[in-house]
């Protein structure tokens, strides 16, 4: 992966992150990742356990972020949530998987869209 691209998807995590904060969610980890996956980040939203996959795009001519959670990709995410919960003991909890959307447009500051319950397990 390149540098800028690496660079994209930190900032965009970034503005993910400070998203997810001001809707009231609390942030347990970022970049969680295990032998079977990888989730970008683990919230709390209330009671629910929050596994949040970040999309980030330079421009719109890359297409719209939220299109590019493949169902591969969901998979993982899902591996990395069940390994999570396992390792800390939180089987009980109540999940879901969020997605959000970065795009950067101009230069300025980032657009951020957040679609809660993105997914359900094996969809």
């Amino acid at each position: 992966m390149s540098r800028a691209r690496q660079a994209l998807g930190r900032a965009g995590e970034d503005a993910a992150t400070s998203r997810l904060e001001r809707e009231g969610y609390r942030i347990l980890a970022r970049n969680y990742e295990c032998l079977r996956g990888e989730v970008d980040i683990v919230a709390r939203e209330g009671d629910t356990l929050c596994f949040v996959e970040v999309k980030a795009r330079a421009s719109a001519s890359h297409g719209d972020p939220l299109e590019k959670v493949t169902p591969a990709k969901r998979r993982q995410v899902e591996r990395a949530a069940l390994d999570f919960i396992t390792r800390r003991r939180l089987g009980d909890a109540t999940c879901r998987f969020d997605v959000v959307g970065v795009m950067y447009r101009g230069g300025g500051e980032p657009e951020t869209v957040l679609v809660r319950d993105a997914w359900r397990v094996g969809e």
